[in-house]
């Protein structure tokens, strides 16, 4: 068993043509192109998938492999999973030559390989790069080519980096230095899955709602903090692929979720002090000072979008920021998460009563939108210890009153809001927006 830890990024047609100059400035050694045949294979039922497997045969030049992922993570553009090789006489499947720890207990190895068929295909050309940074050692592969399910298929243009030697960090490093020409974007989605989509018939994918994070109650402060992020940063990639599509819509999404982000350092000021989100701060607001009206293409591919995913993900795997932190911020970061957010709770929803009474004029409310909005999503970010109809159902008429506002439609807001002022709290000690313990 090997872990493989790689990032990858998707490439427009640019940046690929460009790739082999970009690394010019890293001692390397290239392997000239390959084509790859690659085979993944399910069960009726999806069972593999529902594991949070995949299980494929690759071929090159008559040399075959069956490699058979198992769960791991994913944050970013940074993928981790544990993941089981072996060499086939021929491209004939046989899943008994992997070891019987890999599966699940009780799981009959003989019955599930009759049940195996092949669900989709990937066909690409890879070239590498082998790059020595320091005392690391990187592999560069960029893969051209297609996901092919049936008569369905979509291009690829894949760069994937691969940590073969050396740190994390080093990895990181060389990328930051990789993205900066632009071009390249950050992507969570395997070839697996998007070959599982296509084997679905290529369903259209809808804009989500922002999400409502529901986390754990146990968690810690810390953890909650780390879900929220993860969260939000998978959305945004989610978004972003389906801004690049077309759907407009999704771009709303996106600007919405930079928000969001932003919003999650604000509620978590009195635990993380700015200098540890100080650089990551910046790079969110120039961002979502650029998405206010750049192009799906423009923003998505440009060097400061993927700088801003990838220090994000940097942020959340490396954690740098805890160098910064002083005890009283390492004992609150350890406190009840379910808690905090009952208290914040309280407090962000005063504030949003607050915002809102404070209006006078119709030209008020556009003045106070931005708060507003950033009040709602403190509300969806906190909210994940309660059941979501009830949420929901609180949240609906505050999201009504944005779009109204959004719509310059203000005759009847005044009353609207004086019955939202009087609206009964979802949550613990919600009518107490007390203080979160030192």
């Amino acid at each position: 068993m090997t872990i493989e830890t790689e990032l990858k990024f998707i490439a427009s047609p640019l940046a690929a043509s460009q790739l082999a100059d970009r690394l010019n400035g890293w001692p390397h050694q290239h392997s000239a192109p390959q084509a790859l045949a690659n085979i993944y294979f399910e069960t009726p039922d999806n069972q593999l998938r529902r594991w949070d497997m995949g299980l494929r045969i690759r071929g090159i030049n008559q040399h075959y492999e069956m490699t058979l992922k198992t769960s791991g993570q994913t944050i970013g553009g940074l993928h981790q999973r544990p993941e089981f090789n072996v060499s086939l006489a021929d491209d004939t499947l046989d899943i008994r030559l992997l070891p019987e720890s890999v599966w699940p207990e009780g799981i009959d190895v003989t019955e599930l390989q009759q049940r195996l068929q092949p669900l989709f295909r990937t066909d690409f050309v890879r070239e590498k790069w082998l790059v020595s940074c320091g005392d690391s050692e990187i592999e560069v592969a960029f893969d051209q080519g297609a996901v092919i399910a049936g008569e369905l298929q979509t291009p690829l243009f894949e760069v994937e980096l691969e940590l073969k030697k050396g740190t994390r960090q080093a990895l990181m490093a060389f990328a930051f230095e990789l993205i900066a020409g632009g071009g390249l974007r950050p992507g969570s989605l395997s070839k697996a899955a998007r070959g599982y989509h296509l084997a679905q018939g290529n369903p259209p994918k809808n804009v989500r709602p922002f999400p409502r994070v529901q986390a754990e109650k146990k968690l810690t402060c810390e953890q909650g903090l780390q879900t929220m992020l993860s969260v939000l940063l998978n959305e945004w990639q989610y978004h972003e692929e389906l801004w690049l599509e077309g759907n407009k819509e999704a771009g709303v999404r996106v600007r919405e979720i930079l928000l969001g982000i932003r919003e999650v350092f604000t509620l978590f000021g009195s635990m993380i002090p700015r200098k540890a989100t100080g650089r990551l701060r910046e790079l969110l607001l120039t961002l979502a000072q650029s998405a206010v009206d750049s192009p799906a293409e423009e923003l998505c591919f440009s060097a400061a979008s993927a700088e801003t995913q990838l220090a994000l993900t940097h942020w959340l795997t490396e954690q740098p920021w805890k160098a910064v932190l002083e005890e009283k911020h390492r004992k609150k970061l350890q406190g009840s998460f379910k808690r905090f957010c009952d208290v914040m709770l309280g407090r962000v929803v005063a504030e949003l009563k607050g915002t809102t009474a404070e209006v006078s004029q119709p030209a008020g409310y556009q003045d106070k939108a931005q708060r507003i909005h950033r009040q709602i999503l403190a509300v969806c970010l906190l909210c994940g210890a309660y059941p979501l109809t009830a949420v929901d159902e609180w949240l609906a008429p505050w999201w009504q009153v944005l779009q109204q506002i959004h719509q310059e439609r203000y005759h009847d807001l005044p009353w609207t809001l004086r019955s939202l002022h009087r609206q009964a709290a979802f949550w613990l000690n919600g009518n107490e927006p007390g203080k979160v313990s030192e």
